[in-house]
């Protein structure tokens, strides 16, 4: 039986839903005592001033165990994450019981402490302590659109390189 935890996103998530037609959507819903549903949600945030902290793969993969760790603990599942030089964008799976927005500030703020804890020099680049900028972006992933904000997450960099992105002004995201 499938679940959508260990789902290897070689192939779309539609193909391989629909390629097993007993496969149904109710199996894919957590269900509590008071409660039946799953939250999908597209976050991302920027790192303070914009600085580009994880340009160095040492520092992107440090960052990303971070986060990856905080999440593990709080028990929210990670779907996919895309570290870019100076923000992350992730797709998350959680209890539709947790706002989204607490979800940010506490994978925000532990992560921010456990980089810091595994990179002290990067207290001189931010002394107050404070590594992400207090804006972040929340949007809700629907089973229609869980393929198409996968593939979003996953060519960030071909999205953040393209001329027509790179001559607008500013970020429209955030």
């Amino acid at each position: 039986m499938l679940a959508l935890s260990n789902l290897n996103f070689e192939y779309s998530v539609s193909f391989i839903l629909e390629s097993n037609m007993s496969y149904s959507f109710m199996k894919l819903y957590e269900r509590n005592n008071r409660s039946v549903g799953i939250a999908f949600w597209h976050i991302q945030f920027c790192t303070k001033y914009r600085y580009k902290m994880f340009g160095k793969s040492e520092y992107k993969n440090l960052i990303q165990g971070c986060i990856r760790n905080v999440c593990f603990k709080h028990n929210i599942k990670i779907i996919i994450i895309n570290v870019m030089p100076e923000h992350v964008h992730m797709v998350v799976k959680t209890s539709i019981n947790v706002n989204p927005s607490k979800i940010v500030n506490l994978i925000k703020g532990a992560s921010a402490y456990l980089f810091f804890r595994f990179h002290p020099k990067a207290r001189f680049r931010y002394p107050k302590g404070h590594l992400w900028s207090k804006g972040k972006f929340i949007a809700s992933i629907g089973f229609t659109d869980l393929d198409f904000t996968v593939s979003y997450v996953l060519h960030q960099e071909e999205h953040h390189c393209s001329p027509l992105i790179a001559s607008s002004v500013g970020n429209q995201t955030l």
